[in-house]
């Protein structure tokens, strides 16, 4: 029996949502006031799985770099 999981799932809405505002990883990682790094950041926008509490700081660092009140939804396609 294969239990793999697709881990590339494409790029992510929040690609888009990043260049609209004209932010890097970077914006987002000194943004947060929680622990994630570059590479969360980056696996968040090429698509890679990522667990949900991940995908809640990345949202979380967005919405204080950018200004808006994304959800969940707005930013992964998964």
């Amino acid at each position: 029996m294969d239990t793999k999981i697709d881990t590339g799932l494409g790029e992510q809405p929040i690609a888009k949502i990043m260049v609209e505002h004209g932010l890097k990883p970077n914006d987002l990682v000194s943004n947060s006031s929680e622990q994630i790094t570059h590479k969360m950041v980056s696996r968040s926008v090429k698509g890679r799985r990522l667990n949900l509490s991940i995908q809640y700081k990345v949202l979380r660092a967005l919405n204080k770099a950018s200004g808006k009140n994304y959800l969940l939804k707005d930013i992964f396609n998964y």
